[in-house]
């Protein structure tokens, strides 16, 4: 029979006061491993330094795993998708290395925009639920919504005299992703108040956003109203990048540059709301 194990009672006092400090600190991976590290430490002759640092980094990558889903959980992802997991084959036509370079996520440092055009279920949605994840992975808050939730929170915020306070929640965030742009008409109301989120975030924090309809079919969005169109494209599109997906019965064609989208921009607003169907402009389908 091994003989119990004697502590003194200076020790056991200084061991509870050690737990009441580290509880009251909220160190949590301190406390419960502080005794079982002091036990290998003495066995494989660690330095103090080393015990120490080792308790440290420990509490550190618990903190940050903790961060982590506290930032998952703020973005309001509807379900959790991963790059991995996106089925590559079922888009007839999709730029792969364009869309891995996203995930480098430099276009958020840039205070960028980053627009999915596809016919519904080719994957866009999960390509931005991947990208918004990806940001929270790596230290980004993130918001994830829908266009028309943008427009009745902010509707209803407006009629309650809350708008500024509400406006704040989608402009805070470093990346905020607006999904479904397009499903749904949205009068001259809404039109202005999606305008107000994108305006006040333009140059200031990066944007996702999602849509089935071509930028020449956006008018059709807004009520047919041009000049507001125009106007949110310009600051949309600036600092962006188009990613575009081809499935049944669509042709997409990639055009990531900003100056080339600004010269469709004009043609745009001189064309009477159709663009040319140029290779390198943007935009041809049937939606």
């Amino acid at each position: 029979m091994k003989p119990e194990r004697k502590t003194t009672p200076g020790i056991e006092s200084t061991t509870d006061s050690l737990r009441a400090q580290l509880t009251n600190l909220k160190l949590s991976y301190l406390l419960e491993h502080f005794e079982s590290l002091t036990q290998q430490a003495a066995a494989e002759q660690w330095t103090h330094i080393e015990y120490l640092a080792r308790l440290i980094e420990g509490e550190a990558h618990r903190r940050e795993d903790r961060s982590i889903q506290r930032r998952i959980g703020l973005a309001r992802f509807p379900v959790l998708k991963t790059l991995d997991q996106f089925d590559w084959v079922w888009p007839k036509k999709i730029n792969r290395p364009q869309i891995q370079n996203l995930f480098r996520l430099r276009f958020i440092e840039e205070n960028a925009n980053v627009i999915f055009i596809s016919n519904v279920g080719l994957g866009k949605t999960h390509l931005s639920i991947a990208l918004g994840h990806t940001a929270c992975l790596h230290g980004y808050s993130v918001l994830f919504t829908t266009a028309m939730d943008i427009i009745n929170t902010l509707s209803a915020a407006q009629t309650h005299g809350n708008l500024k306070r509400e406006l704040r929640k989608y402009l805070q965030p470093r990346l905020l992703q607006i999904d479904e742009l397009g499903y749904l008409p949205i009068d001259k109301h809404g039109a202005d108040l999606l305008f107000q989120v994108i305006s006040q975030r333009y140059e200031r924090g990066a944007i996702v956003l999602t849509t089935n309809r071509a930028y020449k079919h956006w008018p059709e969005i807004f009520n047919n109203d041009s000049t507001l169109t125009s106007a949110l494209l310009d600051r949309l599109l600036h600092h962006a990048e188009t990613v575009l997906m081809k499935g049944t019965q669509t042709v997409f064609d990639r055009q990531p540059l900003a100056g080339r989208i600004r010269r469709v921009i004009q043609r745009y607003a001189k064309s009477d709301l159709d663009l040319p169907s140029l290779d390198a402009d943007l935009v041809n389908d049937e939606a």
